[in-house]
């Protein structure tokens, strides 16, 4: 079987140090899709480490770490993370496979995103310019260069025609950076990933799975950003939710068993788009102060609001959630009064489900309120040191949203997560 940690709200939520936390319990650890605008922050002995594309199982000496063929991968980004893990004595050729479906980005597909982002002026949707939307376009449009392709000695006559295809795009945006230092930098990583295990990843996964492996599939981004189910257009190139396991792995539906959802006590975003609790005052301020809000991979200031159960309960019902893991209560330890959106006053009707189309309608949150617990969470250990105020405000959220949260993430560390 092949269980599943993925976000619940709009990226974010801690899931690289929650994929850390369960990893020793798993044999193989599996990015299933996304790119290198995924930032999972993990905190090796007291050095911190933002893992983009490696899955966040990699510090673990015995634990295989597939890239799954529904991730767009950036082979200069990967790189650069191969050489930071090695520089903590992990050997990633020894652990780290590669599926050859998985597709490239290229120095184009970057040019590409950063001058198709800077036509859109005053719409912009907060795009990483990583090159992750191309590259999907490329593999639905059936032009991508895949992982496999490095090994066939067509790869430059590939290269090369669709690097010309992408010139005639980015001459239509008028797009004239020079980009020969990305491709010097693409082609050097190009040798290098060639010497890593590059393999048939559905094979490779369902034979392990054949004999008893157990497999932990990573999600990367949130369910709020699914390409199908998200904050249309302001979401990612992929299928962030359950779902996206299977194609993005190449298993069957029936093989997920247990899917952890990670949500943050509370709710951020990063870049455009709806976001229907957030706070623009000095609250809001102080949730990113304290829970040090800024993006990982982007360095972005995260806006940031009160947890949102409408969006929540919604994703735990796409991903069937078995279980919830919550991170960041931490944060809400010296709030004298905290809040939970339970429903939205949509144009002047109470709803409690997630609109088609959240921009094209006025959303005033509805909240009820709770009594802060006021006091240092980071150092409590189980459910039974947990204060009256905290466990009611889990409590709540527990039943509404109708999966049980099992963990709570009281800091940083490997250690400090409250099993309930």
């Amino acid at each position: 079987m092949i269980d599943v940690i993925l976000g619940l709200q709009w990226g974010d939520e801690g899931k690289g140090k929650i994929v850390d936390y369960f990893a020793p319990n798993y044999d193989i650890i599996a990015r299933f899709q996304g790119g290198p605008n995924a930032g999972h922050t993990l905190y090796v002995g007291d050095r911190k480490v933002v893992l983009h594309q490696i899955p966040s199982g990699i510090f673990h000496q015995n634990t295989i770490n597939l890239i799954g063929n529904g991730v767009v991968l950036d082979p200069v980004t990967l790189k650069k993370e191969c050489e930071t893990v090695a520089s903590f004595g992990i050997d990633v050729k020894k652990n780290l496979f590669i599926s050859e479906r998985t597709n490239l980005i290229l120095p184009t597909h970057r040019a590409l995103d950063k001058a198709s982002e800077s036509s859109k002026g005053d719409s912009k949707i907060g795009s990483t310019l990583k090159g992750i939307g191309p590259a999907y376009m490329d593999k639905t449009g059936r032009n991508a260069i895949r992982v496999g392709d490095l090994l066939d000695k067509s790869f430059t006559t590939q290269y090369i025609k669709l690097r010309l295809k992408h010139q005639k795009l980015l001459d239509n945006f008028h797009f004239n950076e020079d980009i020969s230092q990305w491709e010097e930098e693409f082609f050097e990583a190009i040798e290098f990933l060639r010497t890593l295990n590059i393999v048939n990843g559905e094979y490779f996964i369902n034979n392990h799975m054949a004999n008893g492996k157990k497999v932990l599939a990573e999600g990367a981004q949130g369910s709020m950003l699914d390409i199908d189910f998200g904050t249309f257009p302001f979401v990612t190139s992929s299928n962030t939710i359950s779902a996206g396991v299977c194609n993005g792995l190449g298993v069957a539906p029936q093989k997920i068993k247990e899917v952890l959802g990670v949500t943050k006590a509370y709710c951020t975003r990063v870049g455009g788009g709806p976001f229907p609790t957030e706070l623009h005052d000095a609250t809001g301020e102080e949730l990113r102060k304290i829970g040090s809000e800024f993006g990982a991979t982007t360095g972005r200031p995260r806006r940031c609001g009160w947890i949102d159960l409408v969006a929540l309960k919604y994703t735990c019902m796409i991903n069937g959630v078995t279980q919830v893991v919550m991170t960041k209560a931490d944060v809400l330890d010296s709030f004298e009064d905290l809040k939970v959106c339970t429903s939205y006053n949509v144009n002047g009707v109470e709803k409690a489900e997630v609109p088609f189309q959240m921009t094209r309608v006025n959303i005033d949150p509805v909240y009820k309120s709770f009594k802060g617990w006021n006091s240092d969470s980071t150092k409590i250990k189980d459910a039974a040191a947990m204060t009256a105020d905290m466990k009611s405000y889990i409590q709540f959220i527990n039943e509404y949203v109708g999966a049980p949260i099992r963990y709570v993430s009281n800091g940083p560390g490997r250690e400090q997560i409250i099993h309930l």
